[in-house]
């Protein structure tokens, strides 16, 4: 159930992939709307103006590509990994260390969403919104959830995929992250 060629984790890649290529669509709408609004900066002289609102929407728009990128990084274990103790340890060990630090993931992914939620709600209560656009402040913390929905998703099938490895004695491939 928790292998990555089963029907579970085709559909948690599919979905961590198709959150990162959202976040990756809208960094690149981000540099291109920075250019434009710089460019428009530079040519004050020449009747051209920069983008109104453009911190604000860089602010939504960052925010809601950290959370779009967390899922595609831990299904895919591209964290930063510090090595130089646990290398000493056999694989059995390190199985079960890997068992252990994907139970906290999950439980900073469970806090993280659950605080966003949270969050969302308050700003959406209050009607918060951004000082030049008036953007309200709900519906970043809204796009932001959703990421954070994702990684929850994507940790537990990660700690479901290291508790089943652990116990059928497999090791998991090389992680593709740095290792330290």
């Amino acid at each position: 159930m928790f292998q990555d060629q089963s029907p579970l984790g085709r559909t948690i890649y599919g979905l961590a992939k198709l959150m990162a290529l959202a976040g990756g669509i809208v960094l690149v709408g981000l540099v291109v709307m920075v250019v434009v609004s710089v460019t428009g900066r530079a040519l004050l002289w020449a009747g051209l103006r920069p983008i109104r609102g453009d911190y604000e929407l860089v602010e939504a728009g960052i925010g809601f590509a950290v959370f779009a990128f967390l899922p595609w990084a831990h299904l895919e274990r591209g964290h930063a990994i510090v090595t130089i103790v646990t290398d000493r340890f056999g694989p059995l060990v390190n199985r079960w260390i890997l068992v252990i630090t994907d139970v906290m993931m999950l439980a900073a992914a469970g806090f993280i969403a659950w605080r966003l939620y949270d969050g969302m709600l308050d700003k959406f209560r209050y009607n918060e919104t951004t000082l030049l656009l008036r953007m309200p402040l709900g519906w970043t913390y809204a796009a932001g959830l959703v990421g954070a929905v994702v990684f929850f998703a994507v940790a537990l099938y990660v700690l479901g995929r290291s508790v089943s490895n652990a116990l059928a004695g497999r090791s998991e491939l090389q992680s593709s992250g740095a290792d330290l």
